[in-house]
């Protein structure tokens, strides 16, 4: 039985992860900021812990929470969105909200957790986007969002320096049917949580994905 950690687990993508997990009759360890979600999470049967990722002092103590843990694959999916141009300029509330969320959040969490994983040779694995690749940009729509998932892909490459003893890896779930992607997506959440667990699982065996930005299936992502 495997040790998972999903943090943003309780909606979407997260959510999804946590069950397939426990279906598969893993050991599941998950963050919410809410009671509903907290409540949502321990009826999967999944351990629960209130951590708001887009604030620094509530994911601070991340290792506290967690101390003692040997952590078999640690997923990353907390993430908020934003459609706006570069025709205005953000708010300062909202350049925040996406930076903090999206890519201080994976830098606050992996120096804390790196240690659990390196005991088992583990895997961090950050839901990115390739929205954040600068080789697919072809209109400015969602600037600010693409700026974050790009800073979030510059920092799991840099991340496998730091910690080689854990497998890095930024991942695009796909254009999926969540609350961000719409109903309108080709892909459901089931499968391309499905395709994504399958990537992690081979990911140790597979040298050329350390710090790599692949899509769910494993094909590698332009920078």
């Amino acid at each position: 039985m495997n040790t998972v950690l999903v943090i943003g687990a309780s909606r979407g993508i997260g959510l999804e992860l946590v069950r397939q997990y426990r279906e598969a009759g893993d050991r599941v360890i998950a963050t919410a900021r809410d009671d509903a979600g907290l409540a949502t999470l321990r009826n999967l049967g999944a351990q629960a812990l209130r951590v708001d990722v887009a604030d620094p002092a509530s994911v601070s103590g991340f290792s506290w929470l967690l101390d003692g843990e040997k952590l078999d694959v640690a997923w990353y999916v907390a993430g908020v969105g934003d459609r706006a141009t570069t025709a205005s300029p953000p708010t300062r509330e909202k350049f925040d909200q996406l930076m903090h969320t999206n890519a201080m959040g994976p830098m606050m969490v992996l120096p804390q957790i790196a240690p659990m994983l390196a005991e088992r040779a583990g895997v961090f694995a950050a839901i990115s986007s390739h929205f954040g690749s600068f080789a697919l940009t072809e209109t400015g729509m969602a600037a600010l969002y693409r700026m974050s998932k790009t800073a979030l892909n510059m920092y799991i490459r840099c991340a496998q320096h730091d910690f080689p003893e854990v497998t890095c890896l930024a991942l695009h779930p796909g254009w999926v049917q969540t609350e961000m992607g719409g109903p309108q997506a080709p892909t459901s959440v089931a499968q391309s949580v499905a395709s994504l667990r399958s990537t992690v699982t081979r990911a140790p065996s597979t040298p050329a994905w350390r710090g790599a930005f692949l899509n769910h299936d494993g094909t590698p992502l332009p920078w």
